[in-house]
């Protein structure tokens, strides 16, 4: 095979030590349903080459991924002496000859930690090096990956050549000049412009003018290139109605109260505003667009963000199912199928820049309300192995052992192993660097990618164990075993192990709960508090939890990651102890003002849903009373404000009951989540919300007078 010959002619120098490799693959084996002693017997497989990786084909045996490579493996990395190799990560392979070959190397980059990893069904391809790999050529590697160089090092090469888009929208000069000239104020503005030309036209032709101005091109002349080579934001996108929308979805019905009810229904309208379609463009001519292109039409958060979101999208089609707008759902999660297929993951959002990071991993979740909804068990059949694929990306990609009380405990981190600041946020990135010394820059971009990735960009969380809480550039991600992220995974292994069963595959089935029944095990150890009755984050580089309050620390209760039904009223007692409930307009984000978009005084409505729904779990009748008037504050926020402005926010200012601010652009309308989330809890809470009295102190000496004035009414 073509492919063949250039694997073992870029890297036929050197041998892969498996000895040195199989404590290094015991962790991700285990995960995989493999132990060391098994993965060890694989004699001889083929590698993937990290030169360049193959288009593999899905199969449904992909199921049983394990092998370390040995040392007469026909494809081998060329080991230089001036680079140990020492952190290279094993190939995995299916045993089954048809199936899929997943690789992952890491480089021993102590500043960044790159890792480049080929999923099945994808092309992800490194750099073209000369051949074969000599000593002299390996900091050219590194640094290729380092700074993002090639389109190829962050997974974006769908075909056998470079990807000339990503060298506008990604990374290089163009992107430089324009994105540190400040033609727009939001750098997002620029890497979401299509192309008016070919990609090598419009790299050809900025060469000439940055050769012409000795590669300092004035603002003016910049602005004229663009105008010339770009088109306006949104080009590529054209509005959808969804077919499946009607008047009055039936949970209307269950708010008692005629405002609310009435603020639904055009909630309810607005899921038409944000409807998207991509246009044929897109797909006949990716290389003139940062968008990826989604066969199926969907809906957008709303603002800056016109194109989908990965965890966005769950709290968008939690409400479009209560809007009985099951047929989009559908097409959004065939979507995020279809990225997995092609990528290995989903990314952050919808855009080539975005490939490097994934975001909190709700695919799974996303899969359960639809089946729940629908009941359609031949879409969860079709589907099961891709489910099981992106999970396998999080075990490959993200795992990290934490050593505790003489037990190794495998759990999960937000880590993104690539550096160049983010396109969408470039001047930020390089200003924020500018303040560190040059070794230190990639890595801060890595950790702020990290950040991106989880969601929470950007929030004290990340800051912890820095000498200044209130400087970004102190951002350490990577170094937090975040408590959510573990939830969700939880949350996800639980509800495969329950979908396995439901198709009769038993094994799978008992092999996801035994991953479940380990990580709520690593949970409880490492990131459980008794005395405080919460879960807190686990820094890595300390070895101590993080005791500051965020919602996060009770995303357990809402995913069900948990064993004693105890914990949610040790949760309220928390949130009493912590003083959250004094907070009348909501749920704040932290309870440190750090300037950060998701730090106190900003609530957004994902974060109230964790808290809320997880306290409703509660058998206990004054833990639920909580539940519902935090319920009532947060639905009176949205609708004063809805009342005032016409428009919901992606996150309001819980201090003042206004939209909210800080972070690194203007606060956006819309809202996908936050509409989908108000839905939510109407349709929980509709026959006892009301729009018009005053907003709930939950004081902790009087929940129990809250709880009785409950009763009371109840009688009357």
């Amino acid at each position: 095979m073509p492919h063949q010959t250039q694997m073992q002619r870029g890297v036929s120098e050197s041998r892969w030590n498996p000895a040195a490799l199989n404590h290094k693959l015991e962790p991700a084996a285990a995960w995989l349903g493999k132990g060391p002693s098994q993965t060890a017997a694989h004699a001889s497989l083929p590698l993937v080459s990290p030169i360049r990786c193959v288009n593999a084909k899905f199969s449904g045996a992909r199921r049983s991924l394990s092998a370390v490579p040995s040392q007469h493996a026909p494809g081998t990395l060329a080991q230089s002496p001036a680079i140990p190799w020492t952190n290279a990560r094993a190939i995995f392979r299916s045993s089954t000859p048809s199936a899929n070959v997943t690789s992952a190397v890491e480089l021993p980059d102590p500043s960044l930690h790159s890792r480049l990893v080929c999923a099945p069904a994808a092309s992800l391809r490194v750099p073209e090096l000369p051949t074969p790999v000599r000593p002299e050529s390996s900091a050219t590697l590194l640094d290729m990956l380092k700074r993002g160089s090639s389109c190829e090092a962050i997974g974006l090469g769908a075909s056998q050549e470079p990807a000339a888009n990503c060298q506008i929208y990604c990374h290089g000069e163009l992107l430089h000049q324009v994105q540190m000239a400040k033609l727009y104020p939001d750098d997002k503005q620029f890497v979401d412009m299509s192309l008016s030309a070919a990609p090598d036209q419009v790299l050809q032709s900025f060469s000439t003018l940055a050769a012409v101005y000795n590669h300092s091109i004035p603002k003016q002349q910049l602005q004229e290139f663009v105008q010339q080579y770009f088109q306006p934001v949104g080009q590529e996108l054209l509005p959808w109605t969804p077919e499946d929308w009607k008047d009055s979805p039936q949970f209307l019905q269950k708010i008692s109260d005629p405002k609310l009810r009435t603020w639904a229904e055009q909630l309810h309208q607005i899921w038409k505003k944000l409807g998207k379609k991509i246009k044929p463009e897109v797909l006949s001519h990716p290389e003139r667009f940062s968008l990826i292109y989604s066969e199926h039409p969907f809906i957008v958060p709303g603002g800056r963000f016109v194109e989908f979101y990965y965890w966005d999208s769950y709290w968008v089609m939690e409400g479009l199912l209560l809007s009985e707008m099951a047929e989009t759902v559908r097409g959004m999660l065939q979507n995020f199928l279809d990225l997995v297929k092609t990528y290995g993951h989903i990314p952050n959002g919808g855009r080539i820049y975005y490939l490097q990071r994934s975001q909190p991993p709700l695919l799974t979740l996303m899969m359960d309300r639809y089946i729940a909804h629908t009941s359609n068990t031949t879409f969860l059949q079709d589907n099961i192995e891709t489910l099981a694929l992106e999970l396998d990306f999080w075990t490959v990609n993200r795992t990290v052992s934490v050593n505790l009380g003489g037990e190794s405990y495998i759990l999960n981190r937000y880590y993104v192993p690539y550096g160049g600041p983010r396109p969408e946020s470039y001047s930020k990135d390089e200003e924020l660097a500018n303040t560190l010394p040059e070794g230190q820059r990639e890595a801060l971009w890595a950790e702020l990618k990290a950040g991106a990735e989880s969601g929470w960009d950007f929030s004290s969380r990340w800051l912890v164990g820095s000498p200044n809480l209130d400087l970004l550039s102190s951002i350490h991600t990577s170094k937090q075993v975040p408590v959510d992220l573990n939830a969700f995974l939880c949350q996800a292994e639980e509800l495969m192990s329950s979908f396995y069963a439901r198709l009769g595959d038993n094994v799978q089935a008992a092999r996801y709960k035994s991953l479940r029944d380990q990580r709520l095990a690593a949970m409880q150890a490492v990131l459980w508090d008794e005395q405080k009755g919460a879960w807190f984050d686990y820094n890595l580089e300390n070895g101590k939890k993080n005791f500051e309050f965020y919602p996060s620390n009770l995303s357990p209760l809402w995913a069900g990651c948990f064993s004693d039904p105890g914990v949610v009223d040790k949760a309220l007692k928390y949130l009493q102890d912590s003083q959250i409930l004094t907070y009348q307009y909501g749920i704040p984000s932290s309870v440190r003002n750090t300037g950060q978009q998701w730090d106190f005084p900003n609530g957004w409505a994902p974060l109230q849903d964790l808290v809320i729904r997880g306290l409703a779990k509660s058998h206990s009748p004054q833990t639920q009373e909580v539940a519902f008037q935090l319920a009532q504050n947060w639905i009176r926020t949205n609708f004063d404000v809805y009342s005032q402005k016409l428009a919901m926010y992606e996150k309001y200012d819980i201090s003042n009951g206004q939209p909210g601010g800080g972070g690194e652009y203007e606060v956006q309308e819309g809202f996908g989540w936050t509409n989908g989330v108000a839905l939510i809890l109407m349709d929980h809470y509709g026959d006892r919300l009301t729009s018009g009295t005053q907003l709930a102190f939950l004081i902790p000496h009087c929940l129990v007078a809250a709880f009785l004035l409950h009763l009371l009414l109840g009688f009357l």
